[in-house]
């Protein structure tokens, strides 16, 4: 199956001059699918910033397909494919989720905060 590694960058954020401040790129891009791939296997504080972009770049650029696999999902894939003995395989981590109430940011399509 041909890929390519992080082939672009996405602008997801601007400054007050209207210049990309932020960009997403995500892993690889699957040509043939046409779908771009993001994949997370760390903490979940990195886990949480992931979604944040993938849902931002999602907003900005609807017809880009972004599929976004976790670790359980790399496992699985692992296993599967006979990639590593299962019995040395991680016990995926459970989602934890931080104290205290969600956090809502609202952003307007430039990705500058608004008052919500």
């Amino acid at each position: 199956m041909p890929w390519e590694y992080e082939p672009r960058a996405f602008p997801i954020a601007w400054d007050g001059e209207g210049r990309p401040s932020h960009h997403f790129t995500p892993d690889f891009y699957l040509p043939e699918d046409g779908m771009y791939i993001e994949i997370t296997t760390m903490s979940q504080k990195l886990v949480t910033k992931k979604n944040a972009k993938v849902r931002r770049l999602r907003a900005l650029y609807p017809e880009i397909r972004c599929k976004v696999l976790y670790q359980r999902d790399y496992l699985h894939l692992v296993e599967k494919y006979g990639l590593e003995d299962p019995d040395h395989l991680p016990e995926p981590r459970r989602p934890v989720r931080n104290p205290g109430p969600p956090q809502v940011v609202k952003l307007d399509r430039r990705g500058v905060d608004t008052p919500a």
